[in-house]
């Protein structure tokens, strides 16, 4: 795979650790964590949660700006780029518009709520609970309202090895013009 691969899914889906564990498959491969653009706003920061202001999705639209701008530069310098980032609905045509670079893959981690579910309790980090997202409106927000653009994996029985086997064997069902 060259070029740039997208890997998306909601919160505990296995992003992160699956797109690590393809780049270093990869033989020239970059790792694009989309969160740290996020991180990097140190004061002014908005959160982007259900109902978020104007200026939290302005800092959305800028953290993918920024990480699609990463990943070309990274797969013009020979390397393919591996983001990883939630992307889902609407945004996910956005986010494929703001890529220059092609071949441009598109992997969707999809695994059962119940799959999330487990995943959420047994990590460090939290993405759901309080005013934030709960894993039923992610979920939805995943399956109802992202285009089926790209390789869509159930992910819910496979290990991060096996995930990245299925990507790599699907690598064309995951090309996007």
């Amino acid at each position: 795979m060259r070029g740039v691969v997208l890997v998306t899914g909601v919160m505990a889906a296995g992003k992160s650790t699956v797109a690590q564990a393809l780049a270093e498959r990869l033989p020239r491969a970059a790792h694009v964590r989309g969160d740290v653009f996020r991180r990097m706003i140190v004061s002014g920061r908005e959160e982007y949660v259900p109902a978020a202001s104007g200026e939290a999705f302005a800092q959305l639209r800028l953290r993918y700006r920024l990480s699609a701008a990463t990943a070309d530069a990274y797969a013009e310098a020979g390397f393919t780029a591996v983001v990883q980032d939630v992307v889902l609905g609407e945004d996910l045509s956005a986010y494929i518009a703001l890529l220059r670079t092609r071949p441009l893959y598109v992997v969707v981690l999809a695994p059962d709520a119940e799959t999330i579910t487990a995943r959420e309790a047994g990590r460090a980090k939290r993405g759901y609970g309080d005013a934030a997202w709960t894993i039923p409106a992610l979920d939805e927000a995943l399956r109802e309202s992202t285009p089926r653009i790209g390789l869509w994996l159930d992910t819910s029985a496979l290990t991060p090895t096996q995930t990245v086997e299925a990507i790599l064997a699907g690598r064309e069902r995951a090309r996007v013009p």
